[in-house]
């Protein structure tokens, strides 16, 4: 057998075409990208998950937290940033992993952004599902526990029937997928309005909640250890570990390289950018969060809405509701577009059926694609509790970002002479760290999690060896080659 074959990759001129050659206006400032990066990192990681993760793992600590993480994401988002510099083509890491570590890395990385888009998108979905259940209760309508709940429910550590699902969820991605079947333009001057609405409603949340504080609720600030992380400072990384979700909107910057202005200068000051004004967002907001309510009452889908109900201004708590009911919106409607953009680059790589590339004929989107990527998320939505999607999409996340890492650590050593306008500094330290970082977060989510993702890369290795490998497009073109010899 020839194993060769499984590590044949993308040339650099094959990228760079894909760069250079496309319909796309670069239109996109480095202002722009930012804004990109915020409008997707500010969703279900600070309007749902820092609650669950303060009330089962962190308590207030939950800051610290967001520290760790964010410290284990700039690494990889250095090494990012050097890829999209070097590589200005829409397809993220995927791209990446094909062009520098060969085809069934690739597959790897592709299969684990699958996981990542899909399962986020229903992450997103069952928080916007809480937000607009609260939202709706300010206007008398109750949406019965048996139609907001998922079916399953996680006690002590295990997956039990409740026998509800989650009406809302599933109505929310399908409205969705609707809108991305006819087709949706998202201009930057759109997003920029999301963006200012979520920024608005988060800084709204912090500057009125701040003086709402009981200092009482932060102590003690670190909870005395209860079980494997259950709070102490296992808990704290065990948090870490859970809120990486929050992050994972800034990988998303990468996909728009093809449309910046200046991609090797506007790339790092987009992913870079975004991280670092959402990670002093994330923890503002966990602190006053944690300030307003006792850590103990925040394992709900929509802990904000608990916070300003507490705080009972009326007005308040309606534009925070509002607010996060709309900047999901957009987050659940990136996200399962991201996740049928990836299919559609496998299909057309030929590493998945080309039915998942073909375009209706009247709006020009993968329809069949979109349809069936949004059925399958709205399941998983409205029968898995959002503890469950969260951690599987970290270590999903984590996984793929040590895998931008190694790319960048490849890179130099295969190819030292690329001229590169941004380059990882600390070499080869920060890839060495954003590796162990991440191994680290993926160890601290646990063994339950790690081995339901096995399971999932076991079905994807079956699929590639069965399908993926003999219609390759790439494969088929190495094939020819030979054959000519």
């Amino acid at each position: 057998m020839d194993f060769k074959r499984y590590f044949v990759r993308k040339s650099m001129a094959t990228i760079q075409a894909e760069g250079n050659n496309h319909d796309m206006k670069r239109e996109l400032s480095a202002l722009n990208l930012v804004s990109l990066g915020i409008g997707c990192i500010i969703g279900a990681g600070i309007f749902v998950l820092t609650g669950q993760a303060a009330a089962q793992h962190a308590g207030p600590a939950i800051i610290l937290s967001f520290v760790i993480a964010g410290l284990a994401c700039a690494f990889a988002a250095l090494c990012y940033a050097e890829l999209a510099s070097v590589l200005p083509v829409s397809g993220s890491a995927y791209t990446y992993a094909y062009a520098t570590l060969g085809e069934s890395v690739a597959w790897a990385m592709g299969w684990l952004l699958i996981l990542e888009y899909g399962l986020a998108s229903a992450t997103v979905a069952v928080g916007w599902s809480g937000y607009v259940s609260s939202l709706l209760k300010e206007f008398g309508l109750i949406i019965p526990k048996t139609l907001s709940q998922p079916y399953f429910e996680l006690v002590n550590g295990s997956l039990q029937a409740s026998g509800g699902f989650n009406l809302p969820a599933i109505i929310g991605i399908l409205a969705v997928t609707a809108l991305l079947v006819v087709g949706v333009s998202e201009s930057a001057k759109v997003n920029n309005f999301i963006v200012a609405v979520k920024l608005f409603v988060v800084l709204a949340f912090i500057g009125v909640g701040v003086f709402y504080i009981d200092t009482n609720n932060w102590h003690p600030f670190i909870p005395e250890n209860i079980g494997d992380g259950k709070f102490g400072v296992d808990g704290i990384l065990k948090g870490a570990g859970v809120i990486f979700f929050a992050y994972i909107g800034f990988e998303a910057v990468s996909t728009a390289a093809q449309e910046a202005k200046n991609p090797q200068r506007d790339m790092p000051i987009g992913i870079l950018g975004s991280l670092v004004i959402c990670t002093i967002l994330y923890m503002a907001v966990s602190a006053v969060l944690t300030g307003i309510v006792s850590y103990k009452e925040l394992n709900v889908p929509d802990p904000m809405a608990v916070a300003v109900d507490k705080i009972n201004i009326p007005m308040l708590s309606m534009l925070i509701k509002l607010g996060a009911v709309m900047g999901l919106s957009s987050v659940m409607l990136v996200l399962v577009y991201g996740q049928t953009r990836i299919f559609y680059m496998m299909s057309k790589d030929g590493l998945i059926p080309q039915i998942f590339s073909k375009l209706h004929e009247k709006y020009k989107t993968p329809y069949i694609n979109t349809i069936i990527v949004g059925i399958v998320v709205a399941i998983a939505a409205s029968l898995t509790p959002i503890s469950v999607l969260g951690d599987l999409v970290s270590m999903g996340t984590l996984f793929a970002f040590s895998i931008v890492c190694f790319s960048v650590l490849y890179l130099h050593y295969k190819h030292p002479e690329m001229h590169r306008t941004f380059k990882t500094p600390f070499m080869p330290i920060t890839p060495i760290l954003g590796i162990l970082a991440c191994s680290y977060l993926i160890y601290t989510i646990g063994q339950g999690i790690f081995t339901a993702l096995k399971y999932y890369f076991a079905f994807g290795i079956v699929l590639y060896l069965i399908y993926g490998q003999f219609h390759s497009k790439i494969g088929k073109e190495l094939k020819a080659s030979s054959l000519k010899d």
